[in-house]
C-alpha cells in the first residue's frame, strides 16, 4: 500500500533536506549562521574554496529551505531556518524513538539536578 501525496511530498521534502545535510561544508555554513544573518562574502571567507563553491552551497542549503535570504542593497544575507529540520526530526523520531525518550529523561534529569545544585 502508497502513502498519499502529502507523505510523498513530505518525503521528498526530506530527501532534499537530508542530501544538502549530507556535505560537511554546507554543515558548517549551517553551524555558521545558525546565530544570526551573514553576509554571503563573510561566509565565503570562512573556506578554503570559491566564492563560486561557497555559493553553490548556499544555493542547495536555500533551495532545501535550510536557509533564509535576504537581500540589503547589494549584499545577501544568509541565516539558519531551524523548521525546517522538522521533517528530519519526524523520521528520526519515528526511526528511533526509544533512543530520543531515553535522551529526553536525561537531559530532563541533568536539568533538574543543575536546578537543585548551582555551580561552584
Amino acid at each position: 500500500m502508497h502513502g498519499s501525496a502529502a507523505d510523498d511530498d513530505i518525503g521528498a521534502v526530506t530527501d532534499v533536506v537530508l542530501r544538502a545535510l549530507a556535505d560537511p561544508q554546507r554543515r558548517r555554513i549551517l553551524r555558521l549562521v545558525r546565530g544570526g544573518e551573514l553576509p554571503a562574502g563573510e561566509i565565503a571567507r570562512q573556506f578554503a574554496v570559491t566564492q563560486q563553491g561557497v555559493s553553490h552551497h548556499l544555493q542547495v542549503l536555500h533551495r532545501a529551505g535550510l536557509l533564509r535570504e535576504r537581500r540589503e542593497g547589494t549584499k545577501r544575507l544568509y541565516t539558519l531556518d531551524p523548521q525546517a529540520l522538522d521533517p528530519v526530526r519526524e523520521v528520526l523520531a519515528d526511526l528511533w524513538p526509544s533512543a530520543l525518550q531515553r535522551l529526553k529523561h536525561i537531559v530532563e534529569h541533568d536539568q533538574t539536578s543543575a536546578g537543585d545544585h548551582p555551580p561552584s
